[in-house]
């Protein structure tokens, strides 16, 4: 198991380190000039030659590149001196003449439009990300077990066409397709009813309360993020119920007398949701990453909106540290899957 683990995450830096150069390249070898972007088109010489020595744009790009992915490292190098420590917050290892060798937390450099940090950044967007994916995918959990619950029992009736046809419609309807229609149905013109927002944030400021939470901008984001995945579910869950109601030890159960109530809930559902389990494991981390269209749709505070901002103003630092970010959840989800898998079943070591 152990030897199994390093090869995972071996495998796990190597996807890491492919990602950090398609980023670089995507965003700083192609074609234009961060700075002037930065700056605007009518920026003087002087100016755009101090923002490019400031983010370090004035080198050639193979030392950009060095330079980017030593500030990503967890064990780098760097001068020695008050400056850097305070920039970086590391921890020395030992010296290396006028460099040491430290250890440290990745640095995704500053904000081209804001100077602040890109972690910084992230740290007070992520939060509402991950409460918004969080939210979206046990919605879609407990509804899709449902409908799909539903849907075995009642096979060939009128719920497990509606059913399905609800399963197709989510998979098929794009998210922000959805979002749009679901803010405008459920934001705007049933809004006397819903007491819903168009748009909002988890957090919003109040005049005498200052900074509270607002659940009820969640709802409209979360139940447009949960479609797809819960449209999976309900497919999923009715194909899993169907097969395992069709097994000797459900019929078994019928003949011994015991109730429809028992024979579905504790033995037939009980076996049906590993599929389940695994689409949810895979679902949770995509999910972070299809938030950002419909966090912009619905002005919600999270990873995705403002990554599209950042985008839209070429601050390229924020966005790439986004796109690292979402990168490495996916990395971290796909091994600790791996291992659970290959600690449920030996097998998968040898495969």
């Amino acid at each position: 198991m152990g030897s199994y683990a390093i090869r995972k995450l071996l495998y796990g830096l190597a996807v890491m380190a492919g990602v950090v150069a398609v980023v670089f390249v995507l965003f700083n070898i192609l074609p234009g000039d961060p700075a002037r972007m930065t700056m605007g088109q009518r920026s003087d010489v002087q100016s755009l030659e101090a923002v490019r020595k400031e983010f370090g744009l004035d080198k050639s790009k193979p030392v950009q590149f060095f330079l980017y992915v030593n500030d990503l490292s967890p064990i780098s190098v760097h001068a020695n001196t008050p400056e850097n420590q305070e920039k970086y917050g590391y921890v020395r290892l030992f010296k290396l003449g006028n460099d040491a060798w430290v250890l440290k937390k990745p640095y995704l450099r500053r904000s081209y439009q804001t100077k602040r940090d890109v972690t910084t950044i992230l740290a007070e967007t992520v939060p509402n990300t991950f409460v918004l994916a969080l939210t979206a995918m046990i919605f879609a959990t407990i509804v899709g077990v449902f409908l799909g619950v539903l849907s075995a029992i009642y096979k060939g009736t009128w719920i497990d066409k509606a059913a399905n046809m609800f399963a197709i419609l989510g998979i098929s309807a794009p998210s922000f397709f959805a979002g749009i229609i679901i803010a405008w149905l459920f934001g705007f013109v049933l809004a006397d009813y819903t007491g819903l927002n168009m748009s909002g944030s988890l957090f919003s400021y109040d005049p005498f309360q200052g900074e509270i939470m607002t659940l009820r901008n969640l709802w409209l984001p979360m139940i447009t993020l949960g479609l797809r995945p819960l449209a999976i579910i309900v497919q999923l869950t009715r194909s899993a119920m169907l097969d395992v109601l069709s097994q000797d030890y459900i019929r078994t159960a019928r003949a011994k007398g015991l109730s429809r109530k028992t024979i579905i809930y504790k033995h037939a559902l009980k076996n049906a949701l590993n599929p389940v389990v695994t689409a949810i494991s895979g679902w949770f981390a995509s999910l972070l990453a299809g938030s950002f269209f419909v966090e912009y749709i619905f002005g919600y505070n999270g990873l995705g909106r403002t990554t599209v901002s950042a985008l839209e103003m070429s601050d390229f630092p924020v966005v790439m540290g986004s796109i690292l970010f979402i990168a490495f959840v996916f990395v971290v989800v796909n091994i600790l899957v791996d291992l659970l898998y290959a600690w449920i079943d030996p097998r998968v070591k040898l495969a």
